[in-house]
């Protein structure tokens, strides 16, 4: 685990380079173009990180690879946190000046010794210091993260434990150094931007503020109500009670992406009526009442789209949607008017205007502008504003315009399925290179990369159990079964296999995993099922 891919860093080195810490993240099969950047970071000087249970091919470029169990990313952070304290490296004077609750927060790591976290995550205690103290001192030092934090049961605390590393050493706020959380889809972030959060309205106005929900109310001239709206794992809960009987699916294919599919198909079909709006027939459109073909927004559409840095650009329409498909904004005015709700004309340029007036940090960022200056970056506040190029700058201002950041204290809780005798195996999921999510896109051509899915299990673990590269097997939980074959990665250690959801017509790998969920954020445990495999029979001969 410790010092894969180049050993252990001296303190000085630690002081003369910037650092990259690449927490729960394959960036390089599952973020391909961020990784180039991350690898010119590299190529100038910086030091590299991995922290994650799997020595992935990000892993391999890694000047070090902690290799943690997985579920315990809370644990680790809280004792790099407490090394740095101990070893008198924290940034007191940012931490004075800019944040809130630093007592509280250095009382609860102070528990978390660095012999309890090596027992609770597997990391050396030599690793944990190694790193606190290699980010600490680091000139600049970024951290990333992406699916490897947030799909558990705890993902907003798993998030809150990295912000608090950065606030520690006042590593935010300035050039080069900060939190980046990869984003896994085209417009992700433009999406939030959009309003597409339960609490939130276009421009990250919380809608039961009072002020900033009337600024909509007077440019769409409605009233709007006060209470946020339900996450997603929250409208399938309600599907239960009873509270949810019509559903509208915009580009999502729930019955193949969410954790259990078993669950997720019974109470959709529960549904009095559903609608899936979608480029392709999905699993999900497969049992809609009605399907409204969609156009590809990346081709067939105009629009904008806003990347990980926040950089708003043109999407420009190059081709002409095939059959019947419709741009989503169209159908969406489509139906309003049919609805008795005329909108006018469905214009992508009309709809950003409209958000310019309700978002204060898209307010200078006209069609005209975007196109000139190649995108632009909220916030951007009017027409002269070019933009900022990173967040949290006001952080680093002497006083402190505004409110303070909070330092939050988290506390290490380990994955719901619990391994056991029955169960004594952690399934973890993710994506590879040349496929994508549930497959429906990605599966439509062909890649000399595909091999199809596989139980990935470490050489370890295929001896023990009598295992050969390529031999089926059923792979049990506590919620369903599978068969697929297995296949031998050096990567994984021993009690840890792997699998993926991109092939769900072969192999359902969420027949397996679970939906506890994130209260917070409603996000599900993808990444800590427990299992068993069984060997199947032999084949009788012909």
């Amino acid at each position: 685990m410790f010092g894969a891919g180049g050993g252990t860093s001296s303190y000085r080195e630690a002081e003369e380079t910037d650092l990259i810490v690449l927490w729960g993240s394959n960036a390089r099969e599952t973020h391909p173009i961020f990784f180039h950047h991350l690898l010119r970071g590299v190529r100038n000087g910086a030091r590299l990180y991995a922290v994650d249970p799997r020595r992935t091919s990000s892993a391999e470029w890694a000047d070090v690879w902690l290799g943690l169990d997985v579920g315990s990313d809370i644990s680790l952070a809280n004792g790099i946190a407490r090394e740095i304290i101990h070893a008198g490296l924290a940034n007191r004077e940012f931490i004075d000046r800019a944040t809130d609750h630093y007592e509280d927060y250095a009382r609860t790591v102070e528990a978390y010794t660095p012999e309890r976290v090596e027992r609770e995550t597997g990391v050396p205690a030599e690793a944990i210091s190694d790193l606190a103290r290699a980010y600490a001192t680091a000139n600049r030092a970024m951290i990333c993260w992406t699916l490897g934090i947030t799909e558990h049961h705890n993902a907003v605390d798993n998030v809150l434990a990295l912000i608090n590393l950065s606030l520690l050493t006042g590593h935010v706020g300035k050039y080069g150094s900060g939190l980046n959380p990869l984003r896994g889809q085209n417009n992700v972030q433009g999406g939030g931007d959009m309003g597409a959060l339960p609490d939130r309205l276009p421009g990250f106005n919380y809608v039961e503020n009072d002020a900033l929900r009337q600024r909509c109310e007077m440019v769409w001239g409605c009233d709007i109500p006060a209470t946020r709206g339900w996450h997603l794992s929250n409208m399938f809960e309600a599907m239960d009670r009873g509270d949810l009987s019509a559903l509208y699916v915009i580009g999502e294919n729930p019955v193949q992406s969410e954790a259990d599919r078993t669950l997720t198909e019974r109470r959709l079909r529960s549904l009095d009526f559903m609608v899936v709006q979608d480029i392709f027939l999905t699993a999900t459109a497969e049992i809609a009442d009605v399907v409204l073909p969609a156009a590809a927004a990346w081709a067939e559409t105009e629009g904008t789209v806003t990347n990980s840095e926040r950089r708003v650009q043109r999407v420009r329409k190059a081709l002409e949607p095939p059959g019947e498909a419709r741009d989503d904004l169209w159908i969406i005015y489509e139906l309003a008017r049919r609805m008795g709700f005329d909108w006018g004309e469905a214009s992508a340029e009309g709809a950003w205007n409209e958000l310019r007036k309700v978002s204060p940090v898209h307010r200078g960022m006209t069609y005209a502008r975007l196109e000139e200056l190649g995108g632009i970056q909220w916030p951007c506040y009017d027409e002269s504003h070019p933009g900022e190029l990173f967040l949290h700058s006001r952080l680093q201002e002497d006083p402190v315009p505004g409110l303070r950041a909070p330092f939050v204290p988290v506390e290490h809780d380990p994955p719901v399925d619990p391994l056991t005798d029955d169960f004594p195996i952690r399934l973890t999921t993710g994506r590879r290179l040349d496929s994508y999510n549930t497959g429906v896109q990605s599966g439509g051509f062909r890649s000399p990369m595909r091999r199809g899915e596989t139980l990935d299990i470490s050489p370890e673990d295929a001896e023990r159990y009598g295992l050969a590269e390529g031999e089926r097997v059923r792979v049990v939980s506590r919620r369903g079964q599978v068969e697929v074959p297995v296949r031998l990665d050096a990567g994984l250690r021993p009690g840890l296999v792997f699998m993926t959801l991109h092939f769900q017509d072969d192999v359902t790998t969420n027949l397996l995993t679970m939906d506890a969920t994130d209260p917070k954020s409603g996000t599900a445990e993808f990444k800590a099922t427990a299992v068993r495999i069984e060997k199947l029979e032999a084949p009788v001969p012909a």
